[in-house]
């Protein structure tokens, strides 16, 4: 078993291209010998997003903190504190802080070949 704290996870920033003042923490991925599912944790500034993009495989998220919006082709949902998505193959999306003043996060999973 492994235990971590987030605290001692480099925070570092996401590098796609239409990502806005994004970081991610790899808590649990290839590095821990992890054989399925690697977990991440994004931190978005006030105003920062993730790409608005698509990938082929689904991927699981719950809100941490802020106010985040789930950006899709029909629009914008904004989402809570413990919300739960399951974002399916192939739909378009976006993470996206609504607030100007305050940071937000979330975590995700996505399969292990995903993260590199």
């Amino acid at each position: 078993m492994i235990v971590k704290t987030i605290e001692g996870i480099e925070a570092l920033p996401v590098q796609m291209e239409g990502a806005k003042d994004v970081t991610v923490r790899v808590v649990f991925g290839p590095g821990d010998g992890a054989p399925t599912f690697a977990m991440r944790v994004f931190e978005l500034a006030p105003g920062g997003h993730t790409p608005f993009h698509v990938h082929p495989f689904e991927h699981e998220a719950v809100i941490l903190s802020g106010r985040i919006g789930m950006v899709t082709p029909e629009g914008t949902r904004p989402l809570a504190v413990g919300d739960m998505l399951l974002v399916m193959g192939d739909e378009k999306h976006q993470f996206r802080n609504l607030s100007d003043t305050e940071s937000a996060s979330f975590m995700c999973l996505v399969p292990i070949a995903y993260q590199k």
